[in-house]
């Protein structure tokens, strides 16, 4: 017979796969720091089950509603996204039996829609040159033309920044506790406004630092609260004040910052990723030492077909105008 030793670490039983949501590993890029004195890691939002850090808040969302009675068995669910929260929201409505559309442009990559149906999912596509503010108007005006159905709209759902109020700015701290400045991008707002105010009641002196294209310039996904739309989440919770500062990133450095990513850490992310970690890295260059952690949103598998990794640097970039990578 042989000698067998058990594993030091034991190996968690979860009752179901959304009990893998959360918890996910912390990452040392400090190697790709442009100042020796600061540290910069990576949060892998991608290692959560269904892809992105959006399994969080489809998991919140879909379970508030439940408990409040917003959502009942069988009924339908509607939401907008450019991908990552209709994977996870589909994934989860098809685990409870809750049939589910998705509103999203044209303009996602083939790999997103691919994802939904797998789960699923009745895709409703709205014309690419709005964007995602057009899905997000359309679903809008379609949710209330059907009342019967429960409609999340995570831009204003407080079980998004809640998500990450109880579960990544808790793990950031347990993980990271000399944490100085913490960077992500601003789409729903719900990452930064959950996680950074928990950051901020821990220790009130950790700068929480927004990624935003320039204004008037299109990086789909991405926004710039400077024109257009807010969302309800970022104003619900106090973004202005929260905010200690924003970070302006360009389509051409988030893809830069992304092949960076890949070649020199081997973390095969998507785009936001990029983008996050352009910001960081731009913070770490105006500070003396500090700890930064960055959000790697999610995979890079979800964008292959967009030559985004493998195409021309000027092609991939004036892709970015009209690919949704966000």
């Amino acid at each position: 017979m042989m000698n067998i030793t058990a594993p030091a670490m034991p190996v968690t039983m979860h009752t179901d796969v959304l009990g893998m949501i959360g918890n996910t590993p912390v990452v040392d890029v400090s190697n790709l720091s442009p100042n020796p004195n600061v540290r910069i890691l990576a949060k892998m939002e991608m290692q959560n089950p269904f892809g992105s850090v959006k399994d969080r808040i489809a998991k919140s969302m879909i379970e508030a509603a439940e408990a409040d009675g917003r959502l009942q068995p069988g009924q339908t669910i509607i939401e907008p996204s450019s991908g990552n929260t209709g994977i996870a929201l589909a994934a989860i409505a098809q685990l409870r039996g809750y049939p589910i559309k998705i509103m999203m442009p044209t303009s996602v990559s083939i790999e997103r829609r691919q994802m939904l149906e797998i789960f699923g999912a009745e895709i409703i596509l709205t014309p690419g040159e709005e964007g995602s503010n057009g899905a997000v108007s359309r679903a809008t005006a379609l949710a209330a033309e059907h009342p019967e159905w429960y409609f999340p709209y995570q831009y204003a759902n407080d079980a998004n920044p809640r998500a990450h109020f109880e579960g990544t700015g808790p793990e950031i701290v347990r993980d990271v506790p000399d944490i100085t400045h913490f960077v992500a991008g601003l789409g729903t707002s719900g990452t930064l406004m959950g996680t950074g105010t928990f950051l901020k009641q821990y220790n009130p002196n950790i700068q929480v630092i927004a990624v935003e294209p320039p204004l008037g310039e299109r990086v789909e996904g991405l926004r710039n609260i400077g024109e257009g739309y807010i969302p309800p989440v970022f104003e619900n919770w106090n973004g202005y004040d929260l905010l200690d500062r924003k970070r302006v990133v360009r389509p051409r450095e988030s893809i830069e910052w992304t092949r960076r990513l890949v070649s020199e850490c081997g973390i095969f992310a998507g785009i936001s990723a990029g983008a996050a970690l352009a910001g960081a890295a731009k913070v770490a260059s105006e500070i003396e030492s500090g700890t930064i952690v960055f959000i790697v949103c999610d995979g890079g598998w979800k964008y292959l077909s967009t030559g985004a990794y493998t195409d021309d640097l000027d092609v991939a970039e004036a892709n970015a105008e009209k690919i949704i990578y966000f």
